[in-house]
């Protein structure tokens, strides 16, 4: 049954992999906000807020030892895998104080191509049936991950904490890249230049603009039917200029594909073209540069592979990975 995983009390780690992942990443960000204390707009409400997901672990912990249960358990996991939510925009507040890199970006989009791929890819599909598919393909990111994860829970449960751990350490590596690699992506920079040097360049440095400037462009508001207005209340709610390089939407995505892969082909055919409108959207969208999608793409299956041997060699050295 699949409530095995979540009902081995009595050889249980005081940690399930994915607190242990989500308690390394809020340890080395708490020493980022020391180290650049001084240049970061909110570091006290940064490091109070750490305080309180480290206490809500704990919290989870402690009542999972009063009162243990498969319910219980899956709360856990729950509870750490939501927090990716927080620790997404969480990038933004370290990569803005860095000099913006878009135009690096932008300028290698020129030489790599001779334009600007998501400028002609929008004009070439500029219909609202093409925008709403790329649009479906771009909000199915997380319902991909509930279903990857889902069906390892019923159907591979002995593997559902490798599974998870492989999605979330993949999410902090790439975290750990946008604190260090500030490109926003052409939704944000695009608007800043503005439409004359959009198409052709140069392309200019921007600096700190977005630390001092730094709210959101919807470049599809007003457009497009129902995903496209869910995927523009996702991005108004969440969204910040950060992330861009490489696309951690393809390569997550990716992973997905991987992870579905090895439990049933059945489910990496389901999720297959869900998978191919989404790499097509990141950058149908402006959310990324095409060399931020393929740098997501690349990233993706070595993070897969890299992931899976932290886990196996580090986490579980027993862990079964029989094909």
């Amino acid at each position: 049954m699949a409530i095995e995983f979540f009902n081995r009390e009595k050889e249980e780690r005081s940690f399930l992999a994915v607190e242990q992942l989500n308690l390394l990443y809020n340890l080395l960000t708490t020493i980022l906000i020391i180290i650049f204390y001084e240049r970061l707009n909110t570091p006290g409400q940064m490091l109070l807020e750490r305080f309180y997901i480290l206490a809500g672990t704990f919290a989870l912990i402690f009542a999972y030892t009063k009162y243990p249960s498969p319910a219980m358990r899956l709360a856990r996991v729950v509870a750490q895998m939501s927090l990716l939510s927080y620790w997404y925009p969480d990038t933004f507040e370290f990569n803005r104080i860095f000099p913006n890199l878009d135009h690096l970006f932008a300028s290698a989009e020129l030489s790599l191509f001779g334009c600007q791929p998501a400028l002609l890819f929008d004009t070439v599909c500029s219909s609202n049936v093409w925008r709403e598919l790329f649009n479906l393909g771009y909000w199915s990111y997380y319902p991909m991950i509930v279903a990857v994860t889902l069906w390892y829970f019923f159907k591979r449960h002995k593997e559902v904490e490798r599974c998870t751990f492989v999605i979330m350490c993949s999410f902090f590596l790439y975290y750990l890249v946008y604190i260090f690699v500030p490109v926003a992506g052409p939704q944000f920079y695009f608007p800043v230049i503005g439409d004359g040097l959009v198409a052709a360049g140069p392309y200019p440095a921007i600096g700190d603009y977005f630390n001092l400037n730094p709210g959101i462009t919807i470049p599809q508001a007003g457009r497009g039917g129902l995903f496209t207005s869910l995927v523009n209340m996702a991005q108004a709610s969440g969204e910040r200029p950060t992330a861009a390089f490489p696309s951690s939407h393809i390569g997550i995505s990716t992973i997905l594909i991987l992870l579905a892969l090895r439990a049933d082909r059945r489910l990496a055919a389901t999720l297959l073209p869900f998978y191919a409108l989404l790499c097509c959207a990141t950058v149908y969208i402006k959310a990324h540069y095409l060399v931020d999608a393929f740098a997501g793409l690349l990233s993706g299956l070595l993070l897969y592979a890299l992931t899976s041997a932290i886990y196996r060699k580090f986490v579980s050295p027993q862990a079964d990975n029989a094909e």
